[in-house]
């Protein structure tokens, strides 16, 4: 599919002949995933996550409608579109598994042209929704995340931080005499040196949950779970030296010829206790002393609550 992933199906069935015959269907066009009873279905929906699943009606141990109600009940899940397919052929029974919150019922036996267009159809679907929630989470000039995702995804992560007892660290990140950079070389220059500054930004992100995002105007939040402080600090400190290497001239600032930026940050160690809230307000307060310490360097909280700074020489 010229580099572009395969959408996943999953056929749930507990008759092997239908599964069979469903997987050879698909595999040509799909990642197939098989699951011959309702436990099994809950199990690998939750694993693999696939994008859409034929879900038999009558299974033994758990029926279709029960499986589509756990599916629902699981956040992790919820979203998953679902084809029934049943022999029960009563307009009662179609009504049934569409009100429970299926996207379509086929009855048995089936047509293999008609489960490949509606198969096809609600893809389809899958990939425009996503698509819709991908660019309402991204900032249109940067391409990084939005605010509205950071808001989204802190509050999961400092949630996940503190149930795990795991370190989770947070950076803001603002370029220095920005409003100076705009006013002597135009808002068009200033826009290519803050996208400029995104990709190196989202570049220094390297593990999965990583997240840079942009806060507003210059200023750039950067997450980093299950990240301890030292190691956090190194990440940034590489971003702030990489901004500099950009050598993006800006004749007028008072820190450097050239572009640089300032970054405050602070870890939630395991058993803190600080809200989400005060964490993000801690770390806005590195960031307002970094720039208050003369800019152009990284200022992090220590665990006891002082503050250490990384710069480097002018350039």
């Amino acid at each position: 599919m010229n580099g572009v992933e395969m959408q996943k199906v999953l056929v749930a069935d507990d008759d092997a002949v239908n599964r069979e015959v469903l997987g050879e269907l698909l595999k040509p066009e799909y990642t197939v995933l098989l699951a011959k009873n309702g436990a099994q279905t809950l199990e690998r929906a939750a694993r693999h996550l696939p994008d859409l699943i034929l879900l038999d009606v009558m299974m033994p141990d758990m029926d279709g409608y029960e499986v589509l109600r756990r599916l629902r009940a699981d956040a992790q899940t919820a979203h998953i579109a679902v084809i029934f397919i049943s022999g029960l052929d009563r307009p009662e029974d179609e009504a049934n598994g569409l009100k429970m919150g299926a996207s379509d019922y086929i009855t048995k036996p089936f047509n293999q042209t008609v489960v490949m267009a509606r198969v096809a159809l609600h893809l389809q679907v899958v990939r425009q929704r996503r698509m819709l929630e991908r660019l309402a989470n991204i900032d249109s000039l940067t391409e990084l995340a939005n605010r509205r995702r950071f808001d989204e995804v802190y509050a999961l992560e400092w949630q996940r931080a503190r149930r795990a007892g795991r370190p989770l660290s947070l950076a803001l990140l603002d370029i220095d005499a920005f409003k100076q950079y705009n006013d002597r070389y135009g808002h068009p220059a200033g826009d290519r040196a803050l996208r400029a500054v995104a990709r190196l930004a989202a570049g220094s992100m390297r593990r999965p949950g990583d997240l840079a995002a942009r806060y507003g105007g210059e200023e750039i939040v950067l997450l980093l779970p299950e990240t301890g402080a030292p190691e956090a600090r190194q990440v940034v400190e590489q971003l702030r030296e990489a901004v500099a290497g950009l050598t993006i001239a800006h004749e007028a600032s008072s820190v450097a010829p050239v572009l640089t930026a300032s970054v405050g940050g602070v870890t939630l160690e395991p058993g803190g206790l600080e809200a989400a809230s005060e964490l993000f307000e801690a770390a806005d307060a590195q960031l307002y002393r970094a720039k208050q310490a003369g800019r152009n360097r990284v200022l992090w909280r220590e665990p006891d609550g002082a503050a250490s700074s990384l710069e480097s020489p002018r350039p």
